[in-house]
């Protein structure tokens, strides 16, 4: 008996999320190559205008725990705050505050979870498509870093903080001066044990944010 069968489960799973994580690098880095050469071929034939150099914006949507995860989280509504650094037009630094409103489902009455992510990271931004008409559409591709926390809403238990990535793809619909931003994240997280002790693992997730911004240097469209 010197072999247990649960072993070989334990070490696929992490393994499994890793590579995930890198499937979605893989994807947003062609992602950001192919808008990085659009946005080079729009450069030669439009003139875009000057991007704003802050774009603050508060979006909302949803915490989609994907894998192992669903076991021990619930779907979640989630509100983020996003400040981005406008580089250039085709490159802008975001940094995102996000905080989900979900339940630990693994524990007994399944009480509220309060799951908070901070982040920085890297956008490739395309050059605008449909230049010129009524609606607009830019899209983007990026990846970043920062920390995930996970703390019980009413229970006098510690929070647990983890490591985090993500690689996000999206784009902005531009109408007039209104920009409607939609965004996909994939995140791959540490993931300690809630309540009392064990091992820690990597856990995989979905965020979903939509959020609307004024562009007061949209051109005027004729």
């Amino acid at each position: 008996m010197s072999n247990s069968p649960a072993l070989p489960i334990m070490q696929r799973a992490p393994r499994a999320s890793r590579q995930n994580l890198s499937r979605a690098a893989l994807i947003a880095a062609s992602a950001v190559g192919m808008l990085a050469t659009s946005t080079h071929t729009a450069a030669g034939q439009t003139s875009a205008p000057q991007a704003s150099t802050w774009e603050l914006r508060v979006t909302s949507g949803a915490f989609v725990p994907t894998g192992g995860q669903r076991n021990a989280l619930k779907n979640a509504q989630v509100t983020a705050g996003q400040l981005s650094w406008v580089v250039r037009p085709s490159l802008a630094i975001t940094g995102t505050f996000a905080w989900a409103r979900s339940r630990d489902v693994a524990s007994v009455n399944a009480p509220k979870l309060d799951v908070f992510t901070s982040d920085v990271g890297v956008e490739a931004r395309s050059g605008e498509w449909l230049a010129g008409h009524a609606v607009t559409v830019r899209p983007f591709a990026g990846l970043g870093a920062g920390a995930r926390s996970y703390n019980y809403r009413r229970l006098d238990v510690d929070a647990t903080h983890n490591l985090a990535a993500y690689a996000a793809a999206g784009g902005e619909l531009g109408i007039g001066r209104v920009g409607l931003r939609l965004e996909v994240r994939d995140y791959a997280t540490g993931f300690k044990p809630l309540v009392g002790v064990g091992k820690s693992d990597t856990r995989n997730d979905v965020v979903v944010m939509a959020g609307l911004r004024f562009n007061r240097h949209r051109a005027s469209q004729h």
